[in-house]
């Protein structure tokens, strides 16, 4: 490969929550026991060092000595443009459409608070998105949720007359749409997210559309925009994006949205700009400038054949050695959601002790609970191989066959 995924970086001492957690005074991950070094397998970060574009860009701006008010540059709106264009097969997409969010979360509160009324209920799916449970239950909103459910293959899918009776019985006007899902790694198909939408619009249901792992799609698999499959899905939908998944910019601050609809958007723009912090950092700027060029394409393309080998391996073993141990095979994301609950009552073991038998020896993953998983544990992959292979022979020798 032309690009680096596969040194092992040292990240302690360089800010980084994924590691510098692991043992912190205080903090929620105990150090691992004497003889193993941490694997950091939980916050959704990557281990890879970002495409060298974005390094670039920045330190292109940084040696001009002057940092002061700015304007977004025209390159950064069409940058976006192209991106989706040529990802995505996005048309029609303009500057006016476009608007900064510090982050994701924050867009989706601002959203809400254009659509509701605090207070009211929103659909939402579950499992769900940990950020999401924090944020809505923050700012005075009452998630309702849709379980996902398995079919004969184990994939996920939406339960429409589920969601249509939620909607109905607790007189739902919003919904938070995650596409691709987290933390479950489903991939929608072009006639799911159709009969989400029109059951939306049969309901007069607004949505907001989390799109922010839609670069991150494994083989076999491609995003489909939900502004794209209708023109009602076009003018009801509020989706948010960001590079901070695909290219591990989270630390940087920076998202957009996407909003076509004009009423709705000066809407939502207004309530966005009510805290007077929602403005453009200029690093961040040219770290998506770095991001979205032809260099980062290909440094993505190659990203997303690592995390499809690395989901591969990570399935296989879980299928071959961790009997009682099931996952429903991820299409996008760089995340396992793991069901522990047959191992658990086999082995008459909590999930905590599971959890913590996996600290032990140094593998950090993460409770699936706040996610709504009863006995879950969800699992980052997005770590060089040796890194990923070394972990499951842990879990195998010393956790689930130990």
């Amino acid at each position: 490969m032309k690009y680096d995924f596969t040194s092992v970086i040292e990240r302690r001492g360089m800010d980084a929550l994924a590691v510098d957690e692991v043992g912190r005074s205080g903090g929620s991950l105990p150090a691992p026991r004497a003889g193993f070094d941490p694997i950091p397998m939980w916050v959704a970060d990557m281990n890879f060092p970002t495409v060298p574009s974005v390094p670039q860009a920045m330190m292109d701006r940084v040696r001009h000595p002057l940092y002061g008010y700015f304007l977004p540059r025209e390159e950064y709106f069409q940058a976006i443009v192209d991106w989706q264009r040529d990802r995505n097969g996005v048309t029609g997409l303009s500057k006016e459409h476009i608007g900064y969010e510090n982050g994701v979360l924050g867009g989706v509160v601002s959203a809400l608070n254009v659509f509701c009324s605090r207070g009211d209920s929103v659909l939402l799916h579950s499992p769900t998105y940990v950020g999401f449970t924090g944020s809505l239950t923050n700012n005075g909103y009452h998630m309702v949720h849709s379980p996902l459910v398995q079919d004969e293959n184990g994939v996920y899918r939406m339960d429409f007359d589920d969601m249509e009776r939620k909607i109905v019985d607790n007189r739902i006007h919003a919904a938070v749409f995650c596409s691709p899902h987290n933390p479950c790694g489903r991939v929608w198909e072009r006639w799911e997210v159709e009969r989400a939408m029109d059951l939306f619009r049969e309901h007069d249901v607004m949505v907001v559309s989390d799109e922010i792992w839609s670069d991150i799609t494994l083989a076999g698999h491609r995003h489909v925009p939900t502004q794209s499959v209708s023109e009602d899905a076009r003018n009801r939908t509020v989706a948010m994006y960001a590079p901070s998944k695909t290219f591990n910019l989270a630390g940087l601050v920076g998202s957009y949205h996407i909003i076509y609809n004009k009423a709705l958007r000066e809407r939502v723009e207004k309530e966005s700009s009510l805290c007077h912090y929602n403005e453009i950092n200029l690093m961040s700027m040219y770290a998506l400038l770095g991001a979205y060029s032809p260099q980062g394409r290909e440094w993505l393309n190659e990203l997303r054949q690592v995390l499809t080998e690395n989901v591969d391996f990570a399935c296989g073993y879980i299928a071959r050695r961790f009997e009682g141990v099931r996952v429903s095979k991820p299409q996008g994301t760089y995340m396992l959601f793991l069901d522990c609950s047959q191992w658990c009552g086999r082995r008459g073991k909590t999930l905590d002790q599971l959890l913590r038998m996996g600290w032990d020896v140094g593998v950090y993953w993460q409770d699936g609970r706040p996610f709504h998983g009863p006995c879950h544990i969800r699992v980052n992959l997005a770590l060089p191989r040796s890194r990923v292979e070394e972990a499951f022979r842990r879990l195998d020798q010393y956790v689930f066959n130990g």
